[in-house]
């Protein structure tokens, strides 16, 4: 029990009191006859049953037949003879799809014919091979036993949960760390969450027993891969699959990933190239079994686990160091020119300096908006006489949407609309940090806000030197912000006009959000004084 709360709560399902009631632990061991209970235990156990569901096996890509075959063959049929012992009850059996592995398969159907035994390359794969055989024949002798086979499962959806020790999980991983990704025929994978809401419903649902079940979603084609990946601001490379391996061995080899190492092992064993190469070069799988069951009982329909479905996960591969999501080094997914005009004089004194900042934002993915609001400063110059006769050039920067939710920091009537801090560089090698602010106030020049920038500009580790206000010329601002907008040309046209799209208003939004806020404080107020006021007791 213990060990099921350690999963449930390590994949961030509930684990509660309720739940507690309605479990009763039985401790057994699937390699052993009767699973190693006594007697009376196995009959009672035989008696009260309505339902066997056989999810146990070893799964390890890297051992023989014979080690595997106790957990994996005759755990199976044990639980047969458990089914059969008795009121005779319904056996479902969690599979696989490797029963397919073999290479040069027509199809991977629900009656599509398994592989020949002996084109098997992995003890896993002959394992399971042989447990569907048998218990197919099981089934033939009047035994209702349910065979469902899920491909690659892939993380939860909502949440995000994923097997670390997963070959997939490693495959992903390699694929966002080092941006390279192997020429593939198809990938069946689908996530956990519609997998396991399938099998249980298969389970509980006596109409279908008895029968086979792809679990396999919408197989992903290589073309589907990489869209993915660059939709997400990841340029992938496609390599040949020899290629592919080589350089993923070579690069983890120069700098070591500990997480991958369950994959680099399977890389490094020829059986287990063999078990890579028939998942990644089979036919895309096909359950029309399983669509027809799910529609009946109005299920999810298969869907594609495409980015979107994927990116929970991708979240917490990265926390966990598996996964690196885009960044400023990757080549951007949207980028646009701004340049701003002002002057800048000694702090406390009139700015009486022209100065001109000439910048390109870009920024790596959709995912960095919605979830830092942060867009990357990756190239630019200053212009000020002030600071050196010669431009400043960039180093770094960043500029954040509405930083602290447009909240001022203290007691104030400026609401943040955006920050930017920047490191800048002069001819002669001397660093200089720039931080300047838009804010919003209950004022009518909305346009005008939206435009001037706040800027301070000091050497690094000094106070700041000069100050001033920079703006973005009107009629500039249109010819750069909006029509200079470029997108990665790994898009389609469709797609980048949608980005560009999506970029303009989720960037709209934000403004117009941080120009309301502080009308609205200040309407607020108001009502809270007329309120006083009317409260008020008569003199």
């Amino acid at each position: 029990r213990a060990r099921l709360a350690e999963a449930l709560t390590g994949y961030r399902l509930p684990w509660s009191a309720e739940l507690r009631r309605r479990i009763t632990t039985l401790p057994g061991d699937i390699r052993q006859p009767r699973l190693g209970l006594a007697e009376d235990r196995w009959q009672a156990l035989a008696h009260n049953v309505d339902s066997v569901v056989s999810v146990a096996a070893a799964v390890d890509f890297l051992r023989g037949y014979q080690s595997l075959r106790r957990s994996n063959v005759l755990g199976p049929l044990t639980l047969a003879e458990l089914a059969a012992t008795g009121p005779v009850k319904p056996l479902h059996h969690i599979s696989s799809t490797a029963v397919f592995n073999e290479a040069g398969i027509a199809a991977i159907g629900d009656d599509a014919p398994l592989a020949r035994v002996d084109r098997l390359s992995t003890g896993y794969e002959q394992s399971k091979w042989a447990a569907e055989t048998a218990l197919r024949r099981a089934r033939e002798h009047g035994l209702a036993v349910t065979l469902m086979r899920p491909g690659a499962i892939g993380g939860h959806t909502g949440t995000g949960a994923y097997n670390p020790q997963d070959l997939l999980t490693g495959f992903l991983s390699a694929i966002t760390r080092f941006r390279i990704v192997p020429a593939l025929r198809a990938f069946n994978i689908a996530p956990v969450d519609w997998v396991s809401k399938v099998a249980a419903t298969v389970v509980g649902e006596p109409d279908g027993w008895g029968r086979t079940y792809n679990l396999t979603g919408r197989p992903s084609s290589l073309a589907d891969l990489v869209h993915d990946m660059r939709l997400s601001g990841m340029n992938v490379r496609i390599l040949g699959w020899d290629e592919w391996r080589e350089q993923l061995l070579s690069r983890v080899q120069e700098q070591p990933v500990p997480a991958l190492d369950p994959l680099i092992r399977v890389l490094n064993s020829p059986t287990g190239v063999r078990l890579c190469e028939a998942n990644l070069f089979s036919p895309p799988a096909t359950a029309d079994r399983t669509d027809a069951f799910a529609a009946r009982h109005s299920l999810p329909e298969a869907e594609r686990y495409d980015g979107q479905a994927q990116l929970r996960s991708y979240e917490l591969m990265a926390e966990d160091g598996l996964a690196a999501l885009p960044s400023r080094e990757d080549p951007p997914y949207l980028w646009f020119p701004e340049t701003m005009e002002g002057r800048l004089g000694p702090v406390g004194e009139p700015a009486d300096s022209p100065c001109t900042f000439r910048l390109r934002l870009s920024i790596a993915s959709m995912y960095q908006l919605v979830r830092e609001r942060r867009i990357d400063v990756l190239k630019g110059e200053v212009r000020c006489p002030r600071l050196h006769g010669e431009p400043l050039s960039m180093v770094e920067g960043d500029v954040w949407v509405r930083p602290d939710h447009g909240i001022p920091h203290t007691h104030g009537i400026r609401h943040p609309l955006l920050r930017y801090r920047l490191l800048l560089s002069d001819p002669d090698g001397n660093t200089w940090w720039l931080e300047g602010h838009k804010t919003a106030r209950a004022r009518r020049d909305l346009s005008k806000q939206a435009r001037t920038l706040a800027v301070e500009i000091g050497r690094a580790g000094e106070p700041a030197s000069l100050s001033g206000v920079m703006v973005v010329p009107m009629d500039g601002y249109v010819r750069e912000q909006i029509d200079g907008i470029r997108v990665g040309p790994g898009l389609t046209s469709r797609e980048r006009r949608l980005a560009k799209a999506t970029w303009i208003a989720w960037f709209g939004m934000q403004l117009a959000q941080g120009l309301t806020e502080p009308m609205m404080r200040a309407g607020a107020e108001l009502l809270d004084l007329r309120r006083v006021r009317l409260e008020e007791p008569e003199r």
